[in-house]
């Protein structure tokens, strides 16, 4: 039987790290919902999707072009963290201690998944470089196969080009995701980066 409930569990259920279960719950509850709650909810929603863009120099998720870290002159424009996605500039960002700029790749190397070098923002991040004066990548992959993998390839290519290129301390687990780490543990991995 396909009922509303079904339709609408279903579409919640699409969503990341939501199972079945989770769809089911979320979609009784809104349902159960006074309607102005309903509304600011799907407001919410068509309101982000409407007005967020991809910032044209760091890639970053962002109400405006470009976004507000690459707008902001008293940022250390010698330095850009290199990082997968959106959420990893946003959980570097809550830390406090970095002050430089990013680059978002918006993925990681992943030969068994079909995520080459050209899924990645690589040839932005080499066309920043030749356009501006930095003097260190940060690579804040996540520390699994895959952002190793990309780390590696990033700093053989970044080192051709003259750039110090270092990695984010350790610290963080081996699998984990930069995005879910605490405040505390991303300030310490980016205050003790090392080299590549």
């Amino acid at each position: 039987m396909d009922t509303p409930l079904d339709r609408l569990t279903e579409q919640f259920r699409r969503l990341p790290g939501i199972g079945i279960k989770t769809a089911r719950k979320l979609a009784y509850y809104m349902v159960q919902q006074p309607q102005e709650q309903v509304d600011a909810f799907i407001s919410a929603v068509r309101s982000a999707k409407e007005t967020m863009c991809f910032c044209s120099v760091c890639f970053n998720l962002a109400s405006q072009d470009p976004c507000p870290i690459c707008s902001d002159e008293t940022r250390d424009r010698s330095t850009i963290c290199v990082v997968e996605t959106p959420q990893d500039v946003m959980a570097i960002e809550r830390s406090g201690d970095y002050r430089g700029l990013y680059h978002v790749l918006h993925g990681a190397l992943s030969p068994l998944d079909g995520v080459g070098v050209d899924d990645l923002r690589i040839k932005e991040l080499l066309q920043r470089l030749s356009d501006t004066d930095v003097k260190e990548i940060i690579i804040a992959t996540d520390p699994d196969v895959e952002g190793e993998a990309t780390a590696l390839y990033l700093a053989r290519l970044l080192k051709t080009a003259g750039i110090k290129v270092t990695r984010i301390a350790r610290g963080l687990p081996m699998g984990g995701d930069i995005e879910y780490a605490d405040e505390a543990t991303l300030a310490g991995a980016v205050a003790n980066r090392q080299e590549m």
